[in-house]
C-alpha cells in the first residue's frame, strides 16, 4: 500500500512541476509585454546579486576551513546574505511607503 501511495505522489509531483513550468511559458507567449516585465525583474535581481558579490568578503575563518568550505564558497555565501539583507530592507521600505501613501489618501 505504501508503494502505491509513493507512486501516486511521484506522478502528482511530476504533473505539478510540469504545470508550474509550462503555464507561465504559455502565458508569456500569449502576452509578450509580460516578458519585458519579467526581463526587467530578472535584470534587477542580477544587478543586486552583482553588487552583493562585489561587497562580499572572502575571509576564511577557522570554522569555514573546518567545515571544508573554500574561499569562493565563503564569498558566495556572504553575497547571498548581503543580498538577503538588501532585499529585506527594500521590502520593509516598500511596506512603510505603502502604508503611509494609503493613510494620506
Amino acid at each position: 500500500m505504501l508503494d502505491l501511495g509513493l507512486y501516486i505522489f511521484y506522478v502528482l509531483l511530476f504533473i505539478a512541476v510540469a504545470a508550474a513550468l509550462v503555464f507561465p511559458i504559455i502565458s508569456s507567449i500569449s502576452n509578450p509585454s509580460s516578458l519585458l516585465k519579467t526581463g526587467i525583474a530578472v535584470g534587477v535581481v542580477l544587478v543586486l546579486f552583482g553588487l552583493s558579490y562585489a561587497m562580499a568578503g572572502s575571509d576564511l575563518p577557522r570554522s569555514a576551513v573546518a567545515a571544508g568550505l573554500s574561499e569562493s564558497s565563503v564569498k558566495l555565501i556572504s553575497a547571498g546574505l548581503i543580498m538577503f539583507y538588501i532585499v529585506l530592507v527594500l521590502a520593509v521600505l516598500a511596506l512603510i511607503y505603502s502604508e503611509i501613501s494609503k493613510a494620506l489618501k
